[in-house]
């Protein structure tokens, strides 16, 4: 993503690694897979950052470099009180997922987090995939199922 989160890179990322999950090759042709994924995605926002659910709450694991996440000052190890009004404290990977496809409307987000025990208030925009993003989605789906035909088609 993502499910919901494939609007952002994480969830592009876990579909094509769920293709691969389903199989060493997946039933299309190269082509018709970047057609997909370019589809999938076309238009789509995403956030930029991947969360662990921990018991109790969500905290960031990941922030991908240049996105709206990482602008807004997201840091890994950041726990995620509440998006746009709505508490996370005992929310799960999916809820925050559901959340982030919510504001994809507007695209703005709001969040409260807690940094080494002081909270804080970040904003930012939900950001259409670059050109780059999508070619390594497609570049990614088609190295790990169509290692190959990727050349041949």
């Amino acid at each position: 993503m993502v499910h919901r989160i494939a609007r952002y890179l994480i969830v592009a990322l876990v579909a094509a690694a769920t293709l691969v999950a389903q199989g060493p090759k997946c039933n299309g042709t190269a082509r018709e897979c970047e057609q997909k994924i370019r589809q999938l995605v076309s238009g789509r926002r995403y956030f930029g950052a991947t969360v662990q659910d921990r018991n109790p709450g969500l905290f960031v694991n990941a922030v991908h470099p240049n996105s709206p996440a990482a602008r807004a000052g997201l840091k890994p190890g950041d726990q995620l009180i509440a998006l746009n009004g709505k508490s996370l404290r005992e929310a799960t990977g999916r809820e925050f997922k559901q959340l982030i496809a919510d504001a994809r409307t507007t695209g703005r987000i709001w969040m409260l987090i807690s940094r080494h025990g002081a909270i804080s208030k970040i904003e930012t925009r939900l950001e259409p995939y670059t050109k780059e993003q999508v070619a390594k989605m497609v570049a990614l789906h088609l190295q790990m199922t169509h290692t190959t035909t990727a050349g041949a088609q």
